[in-house]
């Protein structure tokens, strides 16, 4: 059953070092990082930006902040960690299969290099990032381009997915309002990931760090649009100007927390994609409701409210996609997750009180 998407995935990687330290901008520079992405192999896809510094020129990039001088020339990238992105495909299975053999590739690379990639959705040890010295008056222009590039120091201590989809047919306020429904039901959603269980080297209370300091000041859902396309103004952004033609139409759902895997990656592609089908859920909202989403960061799904309204989404999805196998099944799947009440972060602390050191648990 063909329904017109089109699906990619971003996600990005922590690293530890063969010592179990972490290598983050503490401890980490930008050139050791992309020694790792210099051993990767070249790629030639045009639906992949490069970004406005070149860096991006691979599936795989080192992610950080940027400074720069008084002229705007980039003078250092403070390295956060790395991401594999993958290119466009017609299928969730295409897409979480080039996940995985890129993710294979990277793992062989870094490891070479001393560095072994962790899935985690919030620095375990840091819960800050200094922006050291002081931005100047080119950089404190240039941050406040955007409401993203203002917040963009939150980033470097958060790692999650850019879950990207598209469907053939979709026109601007059609994406709109589909960025508004995800937008609203973000909260209900996010905790089938939840993967942040420790800061500052220790556990903090909840399942998810990542969700508690990110969602409200960062976008829960991103939508891409065409020249031709109102876009809509909020802080934070829920419209952006499509910067290839490959992105215009593109709905990103950004607040998930990292997952260790493809298999889960894959089954939240298929709930995304019956949401975006369903014709019935009524709620929309422009921005994330940031207290709601800190209100389910500590408890997850083991909070009887949060799990009724998870059920209700997964009752929706499943819903809007009948006939379509793939998905059906992929969503039963995701059901017996919620059904356990189950998230990335509820095993990460179950096998910590069992005496797991940290990096062993991030190095799974």
């Amino acid at each position: 059953m063909s329904l017109g998407f089109r699906y990619g995935i971003e996600h990005e990687c922590a690293l530890l070092r063969t010592d179990g330290s972490l290598a983050d901008f503490a401890s980490a520079t930008f050139e050791e990082l992309q020694g790792v992405v210099d051993a990767l192999p070249e790629t030639d896809d045009p639906d992949l930006r490069t970004g406005d510094q070149g860096i991006k020129r691979k599936r795989w990039y080192v992610e950080g902040y940027e400074r720069f001088d008084l002229d705007g020339e980039l003078v250092r990238c403070d390295p956060k960690g790395l991401e594999i992105r993958t290119a466009i495909h017609g299928s969730v299975e295409d897409t979480t299969a080039a996940l995985a053999s890129d993710a294979a590739l990277l793992d062989g690379a870094a490891r070479a290099r001393g560095l072994v990639p962790v899935t985690v959705g919030f620095n375990p040890l840091r819960s800050a990032y200094t922006v050291d010295p002081p931005l100047n008056a080119w950089e404190r222009r240039h941050r406040q381009g955007s409401p993203e590039e203002r917040t963009a120091d939150l980033h470097m201590v958060t790692y999650g997915p850019d879950l990207n989809l598209s469907r053939a047919g979709l026109g601007g306020a059609a994406l709109v309002d589909v960025g508004r429904k995800l937008t609203y039901y973000s909260p209900w959603l996010v905790p089938l990931s939840f993967s942040s269980p420790f800061r500052d080297g220790a556990p903090w209370g909840g399942l998810s760090a990542r969700t508690a300091l990110r969602t409200g000041a960062r976008p829960a859902a991103l939508v891409f649009l065409g020249p031709g396309d109102e876009q809509i103004p909020s802080d934070p952004s829920l419209t952006q100007p499509a910067r290839l033609p490959a992105e215009i139409g593109r709905i990103e759902f950004k607040a998930f927390d990292a997952c260790p895997g493809t298999d889960l990656y894959g089954e939240l592609l298929s709930l995304l994609t019956g949401l975006i089908c369903d014709e019935t859920l009524p709620g929309r909202a422009t921005v994330p409701d940031a207290a709601a989403h800190r209100r389910v960061a500590g408890p997850g799904l083991a909070d009887d409210d949060v799990h009724r309204c998870t059920g209700a989404l997964l009752d929706a999805a499943e819903r809007a996609l009948p006939g379509a196998e793939a998905h059906v099944a992929r969503l039963a799947s995701l059901r017996e997750r919620w059904a356990r009440r189950e998230c990335p972060a509820t095993e990460l602390l179950r096998r910590h009180a069992e005496g797991g050191s940290l990096p062993a648990l991030l190095a799974g």
